[in-house]
């Protein structure tokens, strides 16, 4: 059995940035002190719902240090690391340990014809040399390519890899891997809009983009007997869906914005939402009284 880095709803923490492109590091110490009082169980700084493709490798540090720092131990803070080299994963991974991340979350390689073996490789390579906890992330979606059962259950006996965020958006796919690997591979959902039926077939927790939002609701959809959860998750069902209708984090931005968190700033290529979706995330989130 290994022990989860943590349980219930961790946030996809998103970047705020200043008009210019900087980055706003007054608003990501307000950001991260809203999670924290919301009952966020942990933090993961530069996952890729905060843009670390468009940072250099100085404002990726900085901005981890600087989640870390405003956390101050509170909750576990967890680095968005991954990419298409191996080597260079495993340098982030280091300076992210080095910084006190407790773990780090890492995206599979973007390489739509990389083999299974491949995968299991380059895995076993970074938790290996790494010597950070290792959450492996499964998205077909911004990947191409989607991890095998067999392959996860090859590497669920690794001590450094202690998790799956499992974001596919197949539930029974997720059945599965809770099957073959059960507590050995602590799951957690990517995909706010199956945090009960993935709860269901045991997950431990979230890492959420909707907690960005909402971190209280999100702590409920986790935490909450089931049958209260569901009720919880059923009511924002709308809200989450407008939240993904167009590429991550493009409209949890919109929403913070129009909260008055953060600028509705992103980096190229990304843009902000078209004015017919934004709209229709004002008016939702008017509805639940959001806003």
């Amino acid at each position: 059995m290994k022990k989860p880095l943590f349980t219930g709803s961790a946030v996809a923490l998103i970047t705020p940035m200043h008009p210019d492109g900087s980055v706003d590091f007054e608003a990501l110490r307000r950001l991260t002190e809203e999670q924290i009082r919301g009952g966020t169980a942990a933090i993961v700084a530069c996952g890729t719902t905060g843009e670390p493709s468009t940072m250099t490798e100085d404002e990726w540090e900085a901005v981890l240090s600087a989640v870390i720092g405003y956390a101050a131990g509170r909750v576990p803070v967890i680095a968005g690391t991954g990419g298409n080299n191996t080597a260079h994963v495993i340098r982030q991974a280091k300076r992210a340990a080095a910084l006190g991340a407790a773990g780090q979350l890492c995206v599979t390689p973007y390489y739509n014809k990389t083999t299974q073996e491949g995968l299991k490789a380059h895995y076993r390579a970074i938790a290996d040399e790494s010597g950070l906890p290792l959450i492996i992330y499964n998205v077909p979606g911004r990947t191409g390519l989607s991890i095998r059962l067999e392959t996860l259950a090859a590497l669920k006996d690794h001590e450094g890899i202690v998790g799956l965020k499992e974001a596919s958006g197949d539930a029974a796919f997720a059945a599965d891997v809770a099957n073959a690997c059960g507590d050995m591979l602590p799951l957690y959902s990517g995909a706010d809009e199956l945090v009960c039926q993935l709860r269901a077939v045991g997950a431990v927790g979230t890492i959420s983009v909707l907690a960005n939002l909402l971190p209280e609701e999100s702590r409920d959809m986790n935490c909450l007997p089931i049958g209260e959860a569901s009720r919880v998750q059923l009511r924002l069902m709308p809200l989450i869906r407008l939240l993904f209708s167009e590429v991550n984090p493009i409209p949890v931005k919109a929403a913070m914005h129009l909260k008055g968190w953060c600028e509705n700033r992103l980096r190229l290529p990304l843009i902000p939402m078209s004015g017919a979706g934004e709209e229709k995330l004002e008016a939702e989130m008017r509805r639940l009284g959001i806003l």
